[in-house]
């Protein structure tokens, strides 16, 4: 390892396919899922073994930057990068990026999604260990999970020639990023052996990244370049406020690392899960004792089994009814199909439609 290790955990987003827990004001990384500590506090400890405490970043929106820092008490105000706008994860994993190049040009970073769930901590301290080692040779290194079942909606990396062993795992070169496929695609993939899911986790050394952006993204370049260059002058929020709304808006993948000339992958088994609706939830919070998944309620259940039920306090009653959610709060209910959970993503939709922002 060359350079000092920092770690970006950009934190946006709503999580609209855990409605109604999930607000854009109470966002699914500030939630105890599964819980006890908020899955933004579970990253952090999953970090902290990595890299030290003083040198993680956060990368989030200006709604949501006083309740992140609140969870994260530990972490100092300058640890907090708040995007006045949402650009996407190129321009915010970007300028993280150039921040931390402009106060240590050595420097390797890595980016973790504040809203994963991991449930092999120190497997994924191996693979990280392993993508810094390769990125210490001048790749831009992603860690792919293998996959467990034709999942449809993530995408998938296309492993190439071997590279060799860092850190104790294998890594192997990118040939190509693939796009979230169809289900028959992705049975393909799965039983093909060499496609793995992009997790979006990735590492590089600061400079590898910022040469490809200038290569790739030259405007969105120049604008990052500049605000990197005030941040730590008085002309900071001037100059921010005056160029990020101008910004590309574009993700990290589809700008950068699928026209990358260097790219390689950790593949790994870390128990990943990408907590993106109810039906994942109970997935992940299941036990194999018990026939339902319960929080915060009474449940009576009568013939019926494989629900996943967040109360409000009160007694909820199933009769007769298999594999339902229901999500409890205190201005909204939603019944669902499991089976159905990506689609609660189209009740927000509509609520937006009628105007009924106090609810989403």
């Amino acid at each position: 390892m060359t350079g000092r290790f920092y770690a970006i955990v950009p934190a946006g987003g709503s999580g609209t396919r855990l409605w109604p827990l999930s607000r854009a004001a109470r966002p699914k990384f500030l939630l105890p899922l599964p819980g006890p500590r908020s899955m933004i506090q579970e990253t952090i400890a999953r970090l902290t073994p990595l890299a030290s405490e003083r040198d993680i970043f956060i990368i989030t929106g200006a709604s949501h930057g006083d309740a992140v820092q609140l969870q994260l008490p530990d972490l100092t105000p300058e640890q907090f990068i708040v995007e006045p706008l949402p650009r996407g994860s190129g321009p915010a994993i970007g300028l993280a990026t150039a921040i931390i190049a402009q106060r240590d040009p050595d420097a390797i970073v890595g980016s973790f999604a504040a809203d994963h769930v991991v449930e092999h901590p120190e497997r994924f301290v191996q693979a990280v260990r392993a993508a810094i080692a390769t990125a210490a040779d001048g790749y831009l290194v992603t860690i792919g999970i293998h996959p467990t079942y034709p999942e449809t909606g993530f995408g998938y990396i296309h492993c190439g020639a071997p590279l060799g062993e860092r850190a104790g795992s294998q890594v192997f070169s990118v040939d190509e990023f693939k796009e979230k496929p169809d289900l028959e695609t992705a049975t393909r993939y799965v039983s093909g052996g060499n496609y793995l899911w992009n997790a979006s986790m990735f590492v590089w050394q600061a400079r590898a990244l910022l040469a490809e952006m200038r290569r790739l993204l030259p405007e969105l370049s120049d604008a990052l370049e500049h605000i990197a260059v005030d941040w730590d002058s008085p002309r900071r929020a001037e100059t921010l406020a005056a160029i990020w709304p101008t910004v590309q808006d574009v993700t990290i993948d589809h700008g950068i690392l699928e026209h990358a000339a260097r790219v390689a992958v950790v593949p790994a088994d870390l128990g990943w899960t990408d907590l993106g609706d109810w039906n994942g939830y109970g997935n992940v919070a299941a036990t194999a004792s018990e026939p339902n998944l319960v929080a915060g309620a009474e449940l009576l259940a009568l013939d019926a089994s494989g629900a996943v039920v967040i109360g409000n306090g009160r007694l909820i009653a199933l009769v007769g009814i298999d594999n339902v959610i229901i999500i409890d709060t205190n201005d909204a209910l939603l019944v669902c199909e499991r089976s159905r959970a990506q689609d609660v993503k189209a009740v927000v939709d509509e609520l937006k439609r009628r105007g009924s922002t106090h609810l989403i």
